[in-house]
């Protein structure tokens, strides 16, 4: 039996011999739990069809694959925001709005935006590092960095320079994943996944994005909403009888585009000119057009589909909505928040908040506020916390997880 370039095992090279994979316990649509509720290792036996028609070889020979399913644990976090706070007085003296018109309808207060020499990859090294510290884990020992934003500094993404600024000296694995203010559950659950599957030990989830820098600034709708941050948190490989990150439920609806995008769009001048040559060639200048949201429809869209992801994701995991000592949601309007955990039936003193602060940072809103909770002692290990992120795309998705 032979291995390809990414390790995995090839089908041998007898040409009269077919794989036949049994199970020992069935896999779930979360990936993670049996349906009893409780981790388990998958072993993987398998059989030739027609083998009683060959010698028998060797046990080194004849020995199967054998898939051991490992589990996952969040064991540090960490967050950085920019220097410049923009509070709502201050925008007043931009657009017409006023503090009072801002924080009732959305609860915020204050945004921190990128300045001076600050980007979005010095906000992620800073979040990563911290979240490094608080795991005790070097960062040589780093085997996958995830950069979860939908704002690089780079069109070609972000997280290769991150692992560069870490001074990660093995060259692991660094790639963005663009989704936007899902972008972190997305990233949590994609670690898992290499760490289940592809034998990754330690895997760094960043969440970052800048969108003021596609804010429309004279639009009091969406430029009162946004600000920019980073968030961190190491998911380690562990046995799987200490799994932690218990279930997961992801979704996308790309009908729902019109009412939150930033399309790509040509510029209105042809700057280069045909210079004769064939129409329509070269192509004109281009870039992404300012966000565009219809809040209305994006307000409907959250409190109908967050309680239902949220709801399946602890029926996967096989607990009780009683359970969940934290409902963290992606902090995008305080009416969402409110309107999520009314639905749930969650007290408002079980929901993480605090957008007041930051306001929307799209992908970092998630780890921003659980690196806040967990270092201020709200948050402790063991506790059990239904996380949920949802927007462009449209998208979302949740997860449960054990802190520690």
């Amino acid at each position: 039996m032979a291995t390809n370039a990414s390790g995995l095992f090839t089908t041998p090279t007898v040409p009269s011999l077919r794989w036949k994979i049994k199970p020992s316990i069935r896999i779930f649509g979360s990936g993670f739990r049996s349906p009893d509720g409780i981790s388990k290792r998958v072993f993987c036996s398998s059989t030739f069809e027609g083998s009683e028609k060959h010698v028998a070889a060797s046990p080194s020979e004849s020995r199967a694959p054998r898939l051991v399913s490992k589990g996952c644990k969040l064991i540090g976090c960490g967050s950085a925001v920019p220097s410049l706070k923009i509070s709502n007085d201050d925008l007043a003296k931009v657009v017409d709005t006023n503090d009072e018109w801002i924080s009732v309808r959305t609860g915020i207060r204050n945004r921190r935006i990128l300045s001076g020499k600050e980007s979005l990859t010095t906000l992620a090294v800073e979040a990563a590092l911290k979240a490094l510290e608080m795991a005790q884990v070097d960062v040589d020992d780093v085997d996958l960095i995830l950069m979860c934003t939908s704002s690089p500094d780079d069109l070609f993404g972000s997280a290769p320079q991150v692992q560069k600024a870490l001074g990660c000296k093995r060259n692991p694995l660094a790639y963005d994943i663009t989704a936007a203010c899902s972008g972190f559950v997305m990233g949590l659950v994609s670690a898992a996944c290499h760490i289940r599957g592809g034998g990754f030990k330690n895997v760094l989830v960043i969440g970052a994005d800048a969108l003021s820098r596609f804010v429309d600034w004279t639009d009091r709708g969406t430029c009162i909403l946004f600000g920019d941050a980073a968030g961190a948190v190491l998911v380690q490989a562990c046995d799987s009888e200490d799994d932690s990150l218990l279930a997961f439920d992801l979704h996308s609806d790309g009908d729902g585009n019109r009412h939150l995008n930033a399309a790509f769009k040509e510029s209105e001048t042809d700057e280069l000119g045909s210079n004769g040559s064939v129409l329509g060639f070269p192509p004109r200048r281009s870039s992404f057009s300012c966000l565009q949201m219809n809040g209305k429809e994006v307000f409907r869209f959250a409190v109908r589909v967050v309680p239902q992801s949220v709801e399946a994701a602890l029926a996967k995991a096989g607990l009780p909505a009683s359970s969940i000592d934290w409902l963290l949601l992606h902090q995008a309007n305080q009416r969402i928040l409110d309107g999520v955990s009314s639905r749930m039936q969650i007290p408002s003193e079980q929901v993480i908040s605090n957008l007041a602060n930051y306001g929307n940072t799209s992908a970092a809103s998630i780890p921003l506020a659980l690196d806040e909770a967990v270092r201020s002692g709200k948050v402790k290990p063991g506790h059990t916390i239904a996380a949920a992120g949802f927007g462009a795309g449209l998208t979302w998705g949740s997860t449960i997880f054990r802190w520690g």
